[in-house]
């Protein structure tokens, strides 16, 4: 019998067996990481931003129409939604596990066009981002200015600027978020200024949606030419809005007498942000956070040395006495 065999020969079993542990030892540092089942449910996320608007006003008009589109996708499991004060608008759909990402994708994308024509205007030109990620954050990264020359404002229009896009890029990274938004024109008015002149804030927002535009106006020399024609020049007669006084220039209303209503007459006008609600702080030093979210299915460790090792690359581009810590 076989058992008698190593009963007999003890040495040679002992020798078998530690043979049979060290080449189970080694085989773990081959084994293909698809031998792994994915146990986290793929999740598609949906954000939308109604600028000005009230949590109410977001849950009526931009979270309930997409959610009553979202009916009859295979496979779903169950989705929430949040609406806040800041005008955010942010759908999660979690799907059963073994759910193709990029079908389930393609399949919210084809819902959400059902409700476009239903949503404001103004949702519509924000555009909704529909995203593959997992419902937690994977690493939380923070811009610190260490000498304090930089602002929160500055921080975060850096980070979106510079390194979302290219974190985005990562292997194994599904979205990357920054609290807070980039730079902006605030323009504040002056409601008693506004009615002196018998103005309204659509006169205000008409006139500079008529100014702050990049014309197209053709070009010199373009064919069909004259015979011998040899320069060919484009033409720009007028380029997008920069500066604070620019803006304040803008006219609003010509007077019967000739006389200019400028926004400036009617309004203060600055060089801020979108949103005032988030203000990161890092041992009392300005900061900004980039919390990045893992794509379905990908290994996690292997994504956070990735993120760490890209970041490590770009600090070298930081401006002065920025650094990077990882929360």
């Amino acid at each position: 019998m076989l058992s008698r065999f190593f009963l007999d020969r003890p040495v040679f079993a002992w020798v078998i067996a530690i043979m049979i542990m060290v080449l189970g030892g080694l085989a773990i540092y081959h084994l293909p990481i698809s031998q792994y089942p994915n146990i986290a449910p793929p999740t598609i996320r949906i954000s939308a931003f109604y600028p000005g608007g009230s949590a109410e006003t977001v849950e009526n008009s931009v979270t309930q129409i997409i959610e009553q589109k979202l009916t009859g996708l295979d496979d779903m499991i169950y989705f929430s939604a949040t609406s806040d004060s800041a005008g955010s608008c942010n759908i999660e759909l979690t799907f059963a596990p073994g759910t193709d990402p990029d079908l389930a994708w393609a399949k919210v994308q084809n819902k959400l066009q059902l409700a476009m024509a239903s949503l404001p205007e103004m949702v519509q030109r924000m555009g909704i981002t529909v995203r593959k990620a997992t419902r937690n954050y994977l690493l939380i990264a923070n811009l610190v200015s260490e000498d304090g020359r930089l602002e929160n404002i500055d921080l975060r229009d850096y980070a979106q600027s510079n390194l979302e896009k290219v974190l985005a890029r990562v292997p194994g990274v599904g979205e990357v978020d920054v609290f807070g938004s980039q730079y902006a024109m605030r323009i504040w008015l002056n409601p008693d200024k506004l009615t002196a002149y018998q103005l309204t804030v659509e006169d205000v927002i008409r006139a500079v949606r008529a100014y702050n535009v990049e014309v197209s106006a053709g070009q010199f020399g373009g064919a069909p030419a004259v015979p011998g024609q040899r320069l060919n020049v484009s033409i720009v007669v007028q380029n997008l809005l920069q500066k604070p006084d620019e803006f304040g220039n803008i006219p609003i209303l010509v007077q019967s007498d000739g006389a200019i209503v400028r926004v400036r007459d009617v309004a203060r006008v600055e060089l801020g942000t979108d949103s005032y609600t988030t203000n990161i702080k890092f041992n009392g030093m300005p900061s900004a956070g980039l919390a990045v979210r893992l794509e379905p299915g990908a290994n996690a460790l292997d994504t956070a040395d990735r993120v760490k090792k890209r970041l490590a690359e770009l600090s070298q581009y930081f401006p002065p006495g920025v650094k990077v810590v990882y929360s």
